[in-house]
């Protein structure tokens, strides 16, 4: 069942300096030019980061606000995005929201839009890996992977759009290695991030030039995704693989972090990362 794992920029828009509340007085867009944004341009920017809690989403927090930007943290466990905001400081916010909600991220949207002026950067990131033999006893993971991975994704982006619309803005979904390979025991996981892979694609050619759309594939990363695993065996196998993955969080995150910073005429679309020991 778990083979599959054991294979093993200058033109972006701008705001200014936030007031003393914290909220920038306007928002305006600036053409530049050179070969990435540097430190200025990205300082201000503003970037949701759906599943902030934990793993790839708060490492992507930690790596983005290091670059420059302002954070919004969205996640369900309230503590958790609290606690990093704390650590992040001025530029962080906590934003509890779960992303199978649509009223909490309409609030979240309108929040981020008071205190920060609005959305540049959108990072579906949350999901869940429910791996496990294809059966009914497993038909709560399958709607729960289906409502978080692929319906989050979508309605979290139908939300912060109009936002993401106003200047130039860049979307970024975390898919997975198993958005291009199914293999047994993974097929309602693997099929939520095919259809995370399909829509994306179907949103660059719709958003194009205004916003970038990229998507990430990641394979193995050291994160608590098979945690969560329900199947006994399942879990056991993909835990003893996760806890010993070469690649972490704070790897993706560069990823992340180097792809938002290319210049607004370069969109680079997908990015397949892997441990150099994964062979599928």
């Amino acid at each position: 069942m778990l083979q599959w794992l054991r294979r093993g920029d200058p033109g972006l828009s701008d705001r200014r300096a936030p007031t003393a509340t914290g909220r920038p007085a306007t928002r305006r867009h600036r053409e530049g030019t050179g070969t990435t944004m540097s430190q200025h341009q990205q300082q201000g920017r503003v970037a949701v980061i759906t599943g902030a809690s934990s793993g790839i989403g708060a490492a992507t927090a930690r790596s983005l606000h290091a670059a420059g930007y302002r954070v919004a943290l969205l996640a369900r466990r309230t503590d958790r995005i609290e606690a990093l905001a704390d650590e992040l400081g001025r530029g962080a916010i906590a934003v509890p929201a779960d992303v199978t909600d649509r009223e909490a991220l309409l609030a979240a949207a309108d929040r981020v839009r008071r205190e920060f002026g609005g959305t540049d950067v959108l990072v579906n990131n949350a999901g869940v890996m429910l791996l496990g033999p294809f059966s009914a006893e497993q038909r709560d993971d399958y709607r729960r992977m289906i409502e978080v991975n692929l319906l989050g994704a979508i309605t979290a982006t139908e939300v912060f759009l109009d936002q993401l619309k106003d200047g130039g803005g860049d979307l970024v979904n975390i898919s997975s290695v198993a958005g291009r390979v199914a293999n047994v025991g993974s097929g309602v996981y693997a099929a939520t991030k095919f259809g995370l892979n399909g829509w994306s694609e179907s949103l660059r050619k719709e958003l194009l030039p205004d916003v970038r759309v990229t998507v990430i594939e990641p394979g193995v990363v050291a994160t608590e995704l098979p945690t969560h695993i329900t199947h006994a065996a399942t879990r056991q196998g993909a835990q003893q693989l996760y806890g010993v993955a070469e690649v972490t969080a704070q790897d993706v995150a560069e990823v992340i972090t180097f792809v938002l910073q290319r210049p607004r005429h370069l969109a680079i679309h997908e990015v397949l990362l892997r441990p150099a020991a994964q062979a599928a």
